[in-house]
Parts: C-alpha cells; sequence; structure tokens
C-alpha cells in the first residue's frame, strides 16, 4: 500500500516543501555556478527511470567544457572544479532533482539513476532496480556512496527494492542528512565519482 500510493504522496509533500523552502539556495547556487563555470547552469541528462523508461535527469553543472587539441572533452576528474567538487560534496548539485521528484519521474528513495549505456550489462537480479522509481538518495547512498564496489551497490539497490517501507524511506532520508553533513563517500579514489560499470564476469553471469 504504501510503495504503490503513500510514498507518492511523501514525495511530494516533502519534495514540494523543500522546494520552497530551499528556493534562496538554489537561486544562490544558480548564481555562483552561471558566474563559476559559466552557461549552461544546469546539466541535463537522459537516465533511465522505472522499468528502464528515459527521463531526463536536472542537476547543477559541476564541470568545465575544457576540451584537448583534438576537441575531445577531458577526463571528468580534471574538468570537475574545486567548486564542482564543493557543490558535490554538500550536494547541492543535485537540488533541482527535486523537480524530477515532483513530476513523478523520480522518488525522494531509490536506487540512483544510472547511464542508459549500462542497461544492458545488468544481470536480471541487478535489472530489479528500476522496478521502483529512481531516488535523489537511496540505500546504496547511505552505505557507502561512491566508496563500494558495484557488486555491493547492486545488492544494496535490489535490497530496497524488496524491503521498500516507510519506515526504510525515512531512517534513509536521515541518515542521508548525516551523510551529506559528514561528506562521507563522495567519490571513489581516483574518480570524480565511480568508475564506469564494465558489466559482469562470466562467472556472475552464469549464475545470473
Amino acid at each position: 500500500m504504501y510503495v504503490r500510493f503513500g510514498k507518492r504522496l511523501l514525495d511530494l509533500a516533502l519534495a514540494g516543501t523543500a522546494l520552497i523552502v530551499f528556493s534562496p539556495a538554489i537561486a544562490l547556487v544558480a548564481l555562483l555556478v552561471r558566474t563559476r563555470l559559466g552557461s549552461p547552469v544546469l546539466f541535463t541528462q537522459v537516465r533511465p527511470g522505472k522499468d528502464g523508461l528515459p527521463f531526463r535527469m536536472i542537476k547543477f553543472r559541476t564541470m568545465t567544457d575544457a576540451r584537448d587539441a583534438s576537441g575531445q572533452l577531458l577526463p571528468d576528474d580534471v574538468r570537475l572544479t574545486r567548486f564542482g567538487r564543493l557543490l558535490r560534496s554538500t550536494s547541492l548539485d543535485e537540488l533541482p532533482e527535486l523537480w524530477n521528484v515532483v513530476r513523478g519521474e523520480m522518488s525522494l528513495v531509490g536506487p540512483r539513476p544510472l547511464l542508459m549505456q549500462y542497461l544492458p550489462l545488468y544481470s536480471e537480479d541487478q535489472r530489479r532496480r528500476h522496478n521502483v522509481l529512481p531516488g535523489l538518495t537511496g540505500w546504496a547512498q547511505v552505505n557507502g556512496r561512491n566508496r563500494t564496489t558495484w557488486e555491493e551497490r547492486f545488492a544494496q539497490d535490489t535490497w530496497y527494492v524488496d524491503h521498500a517501507s516507510l519506515a526504510v524511506d525515512l531512517r534513509i532520508l536521515v541518515l542521508t542528512v548525516l551523510k551529506v553533513v559528514r561528506r562521507d563517500g563522495v567519490a571513489a579514489e581516483g574518480h570524480a565519482t565511480m568508475p564506469a560499470f564494465l558489466g559482469n564476469s562470466a562467472e556472475q553471469r552464469r549464475a545470473a
């Protein structure tokens, strides 16, 4: 009952309130992004939502458009500025995703939306992460965030799919606030966020 009806009501109530309460902060961050990184202020990217269906996720921009001599974008960790790292470590870059929640494309809590190109790489069990709406935060984000392995992260995502409830969601939201305050697990060592997911090993595919 909660997952079908109550979760959406909680999303609308909390995300709508947060958009109003944080509107001054959103406006200030937008101004700072425009001043320090230029236009566009917002970064949008197509991500897989519930059932793998695509939607356009909105975030504040955190990287420059720096390119090499051949015109190719430089690696993420080079283009991610000190200011961009601050936005990510405080999760301020994700405030625009509240609009995705209000629109019903995301939930406050759920597996984080990854990249479209990962969809064919999942095992059957990993693919279950798309049985629910993707989230602004999730069980994986309060249990290591970007400093876990892909296998651990997917296991945490599917755990959430099997155990979603009001109590679990409230617990994740409280733990998320603590994580943001402490700035825990923002990036894997040597990466701007996490290394790319390249698929499962042959053994894992056979087991799946």
